[in-house]
C-alpha cells in the first residue's frame, strides 16, 4: 500500500478582501482530512473483526498456524487496497481544492492554521496475538518403572520383588493452555493402557479362595511367578509448564515441554483382564509355562492419584491406586508405581 502522508500547509496573506459567505478553503480542507481519517478508522475496525474471527478458528483447531497467517495476510492486504482506493479519491479532491486556491477561485483562508493529515499504514501489517504451538497440543505418552503393593501403609518387607515387578503405560494425551496469554497452567487429559505386574517372592503365587485371594507357596520351585493386571485409564492432570514465552516484534510465541514441568492429578478407569503366569520344571525336567486368566477377585474399577516432575519430555512419575487391588481381602493392598515418563510432542 502506498504510504499516504499528506502534509498540506497553506499560508495566504489577507489583502483586505471580504470573506466570501460560502465555506472557506480551510473548512473544505478540514472536511477532506476528516473524510480520510474516517476511512482509515472504519477499515481498521473491520480488519480487527476479521482478524479476531481468524483467531477463533485457530483456537478451535479449524486452522493451522500457517493457514491462519496466510488468511490474516490476505485480509490485511485486501483492507489496505480498499483504503488506498478510497483515500486516492479524497486526495484528488484535495489536489483540486489546492489548485482552485492557486487559480484564485478561492479568495480567503484562515492563516492561523496548518492542516496535517497522516495515515499510518503500519497497522495493516497484521500481527498474531499468539504464535508457536496451538493452544491445545497432543503427546504420545510412554512410562515404565517399578511396581509393588502397599500393605498396612508400607511397602517395606513386601511379598513382591522390588526391581522385577514392573509397570508399563502408553497412551495419548491432550494438553490445553488454560490462560490465553500465559504459559504456566495447562490441563492435560487423555487415555492410557496400563500394565501392572507383580512378581511374588519365595515361590509363591495367587490362589482364589471364594471371596478371598491368597498368596500361597508352591510345592515346586517357580522360575517365574507373575501376576498381571491390565487397565484402560483416563488420566487428568493440572500441569505447570515453566517454559518461558518468547516475544518477537511484540508478538508472543508459546512453546511447551521446553523447560521444567510439574503435573498433579489422578486417573480413573476399568480393568481389562487379569492373568497369572507361572514357569517351572515338571517331573521330567521339561520347561512348563502355565497361564491362567481370571478375575482373581480384583476390583473391576480403579482410580488413584498421580504426579510427575521433570524437564522437557522426561519426568519422574509416581502413581498410587486409592482403590485396593482385591475386592474383599481382609487386608487392603494398594498398587503403587514409580518410574520414568516420556511425553513426546
Amino acid at each position: 500500500m502506498r504510504n499516504f502522508k499528506i502534509y498540506l500547509v497553506v499560508f495566504i496573506c489577507l489583502f483586505g478582501s471580504k470573506i466570501r459567505a460560502q465555506e472557506s478553503f480551510e473548512g473544505k480542507a478540514k472536511d477532506i482530512a476528516s473524510k480520510i481519517e474516517t476511512i482509515v478508522k472504519e477499515e481498521k475496525e473491520e480488519l480487527k473483526v476479521e482478524v479476531e474471527a481468524v483467531n477463533e478458528e485457530l483456537a478451535q483447531g479449524k486452522l493451522t498456524n500457517d493457514e491462519a497467517d496466510q488468511k490474516k495476510k490476505a485480509l490485511s492486504e485486501a483492507r489496505a487496497k480498499i483504503i488506498e482506493e478510497k483515500v486516492a479519491k479524497a486526495e484528488e479532491e484535495l489536489h483540486v481544492l489546492v489548485q482552485d486556491k492557486v487559480d484564485g477561485k478561492i479568495k480567503n483562508v484562515d492563516t492561523s492554521k496548518t492542516i496535517t493529515v497522516h495515515i499510518d499504514k503500519d497497522f495493516f501489517s497484521y500481527k498474531r496475538c499468539s504464535n508457536g504451538e496451538k493452544r491445545t497440543t497432543s503427546q504420545f505418552v510412554f512410562a515404565f518403572g517399578a511396581n509393588n503393593l502397599v500393605t498396612n501403609q508400607q511397602v517395606a518387607h513386601s511379598d513382591f520383588k522390588y526391581w522385577k515387578s514392573h509397570f508399563y503405560e502408553w497412551g495419548l494425551t491432550y494438553n490445553t493452555r488454560i490462560l490465553k496469554e500465559d504459559n504456566l497452567l495447562h490441563f492435560k487429559y487423555g487415555v492410557s493402557l496400563m500394565y501392572n505386574n507383580l512378581r511374588a517372592t519365595d515361590d509363591r503365587y495367587f490362589v482364589k479362595n471364594g471371596a478371598q485371594t491368597d498368596l500361597v507357596t508352591s510345592i515346586v520351585h517357580l522360575d517365574e511367578s507373575r501376576f498381571r493386571n491390565v487397565y484402560i485409564m483416563m488420566p487428568l492432570h493440572l500441569e505447570f509448564d515453566f517454559t518461558k514465552k518468547e516475544i518477537r516484534d511484540d508478538v508472543n510465541y508459546f512453546r511447551t515441554h521446553k523447560s521444567a514441568r510439574i503435573g498433579i492429578g489422578g486417573y480413573a478407569g476399568f480393568r481389562v483382564k487379569s492373568k497369572q503366569i507361572l514357569c517351572f520344571d515338571d517331573a521330567s525336567g521339561n520347561d512348563v509355562e502355565q497361564k491362567t486368566k481370571g478375575n482373581y477377585n480384583v476390583n473391576d474399577f480403579n482410580y488413584g492419584l498421580s504426579t510427575y516432575v521433570g524437564y522437557k519430555s522426561t519426568s519422574i512419575y509416581l502413581k498410587y491406586d486409592l482403590q485396593p487391588l482385591f475386592e474383599d481381602n481382609s487386608v487392603d493392598q494398594n498398587n503403587i508405581s514409580l518410574g520414568l515418563r516420556f511425553d513426546f510432542n
